[in-house]
């Protein structure tokens, strides 16, 4: 029995019992006033709702976890004195065996020769599994009718079921908070501690300051082509190229866009170009990378040749405004919302001192929505870093320290997702690269951020 199955009757029954307490508080007033209820009929059905399916999915989000490791125990205690000792005893002999117990029993290949006591282990597994499914079924349902039952006998005219509602909804709030800043202490921790490990093996200098990069390291003494180069100003150079291309094409268009809709445009003509670009945002990138491939570069290759300039056919320029088309919608949308936002008191001013729409345009409404605009600019800034699939299919991978936007280059995302593949051991210099490159990338943007933040709040200060 599937847990989807459970988790949708539980989400039923969470529902049929908002109406339940709903329909209890209606009841408790007796035919009077509403008024006589400390809280609205909603705050008691939302009560009942939550005592009925908090608790119960709670309980199933713990059963899945503990589940695995029961079950496994009680698997591994049947088998056979010695095999049982010798997988105990050995953590990878542990793992193996496991995994083959789980593949036999969904009926996978399983990596060695199956005996009676293997087919007997994964007998049990799938029977002891079963089992488990359909206790949890039974417990789970029975949880949520008798919690759901007990919190509607606690229903009454002076129930305080809103502070209650409030209370847990607050904590629920506390607790994804939590758990984003968690998630986030975790991510930097995580690139803090293979970065050092990564340093250890490669001098800090090195990587900061090196100009060659070629991560290919000997995995034996005979290899040829390995090189071990970590200099990353390569990588580097080629992010800050393809994303300056970037903001050349997408922020101008972008926020001339945005000016045409919010100043200029009919609510017809809005209503059909904001989203026409808006649909931007939402193709694919590997769209983009094909169209980059096959349309953007062999045009400039082509024009290039017309013109007697030798164009790469993976080039930072073709890279650079194909990603540039691609984030036109982060920069036009954003700041269109921004410049809506502007009270309209400061254009009537500005018109009653005899002001024009283009000086008022720039005077006034473009200084006033300007942090606006930086936070849509950095947002834009943000993900041409962060792209990659772009840059794989039209820039390429090939580590080049040059300004020159008509040759190849890589941008540091690429070789992160280039150095997490293979078959390189993960405690080597090269697989380790990608954390040092990951956090140097983290770093910057923090600082990216950082200036955002300090002009916002100067101007903020000025025209709020």
């Amino acid at each position: 029995m599937q847990i989807s199955y459970l988790v949708i009757a539980l989400l039923l029954l969470t529902g049929v019992s908002y109406f339940w307490g709903r329909r209890r508080a209606v009841s408790l007033a007796k035919g009077e006033h509403l008024v006589v209820l400390h809280s609205l009929p909603s705050f008691h059905g939302a009560y009942v709702a939550l005592w009925c399916g908090l608790p119960a999915l709670l309980l199933v989000a713990l059963w899945m976890i503990l589940e695995p490791q029961i079950v496994e125990a009680v698997v591994i205690n049947q088998l056979p004195a010695d095999r049982a000792i010798l997988a105990i005893s050995d953590p990878n002999v542990f793992k193996l065996l496991l995994t083959d117990i789980r593949n036999l029993a969904s009926g996978n290949i399983v990596s060695q020769t199956i005996d009676p006591a293997l087919q007997a282990a994964a007998n049990s597994y799938m029977r002891y599994e079963a089992i488990s499914q359909q206790a949890l079924f039974l417990v789970a349902l029975s949880m949520a009718i008798v919690m759901g039952s007990f919190a509607r006998t606690r229903l009454s005219q002076r129930f305080r079921a809103r502070n209650r509602v409030e209370k847990i909804a607050r904590w629920a709030m506390m607790t994804a908070s939590l758990i984003a800043i968690l998630t986030t202490v975790g991510i930097v921790l995580s690139l803090i501690f293979e970065t050092i490990r990564f340093f250890d093996k490669v001098p800090f200098d090195e990587f900061l300051f090196g100009l060659k990069w070629s991560p290919q390291m000997a995995m034996r003494e005979d290899q040829v082509g390995s090189s071990g180069a970590f200099g990353a100003i390569p990588l580097f150079a080629g992010t800050f190229l393809i994303t300056l291309i970037a903001m050349v094409v997408a922020v101008p268009i972008g926020l001339f866009s945005a000016i045409y809709m919010s100043e200029y445009a009919g609510p017809t003509m809005r209503s059909v170009v904001k989203p026409a670009l808006e649909i931007l945002a939402g193709v694919p990138t590997v769209v983009y990378g094909f169209f980059a491939a096959l349309t953007v570069a062999p045009f400039f290759r082509g024009a290039g040749e017309s013109l007697g300039l030798d164009v790469s056919s993976e080039s930072a320029l073709a890279a650079g405004v194909v990603m540039g088309i691609m984030i036109i919608p982060f920069i036009s949308s954003l700041s269109d919302d921004v410049m809506n936002a502007v009270p309209q008191s400061l254009r009537d001013g500005s018109y009653a001192l005899g002001a024009t729409q283009s000086e008022t345009i720039k005077q006034v409404i473009l200084p006033a929505a300007l942090p606006g605009i930086v936070g849509a600019v950095l947002l834009a800034v943000s993900r041409a870093i962060g792209e990659t699939m772009i840059v794989v299919m039209a820039a390429g991978l090939a580590a080049n320290l040059t300004a020159n936007p008509l040759e190849a280059v890589t941008t540091v995302t690429v070789q992160i997702a280039t150095l997490l593949v293979g078959d390189q051991e993960f405690d080597s210099a090269k697989t380790l690269a990608a954390f040092a490159l990951g956090l140097v990338l983290f770093v910057i943007t923090l600082c990216l951020n950082m200036v955002a933040l300090r002009v916002v709040r100067k101007y903020r200060e000025k025209y709020d």
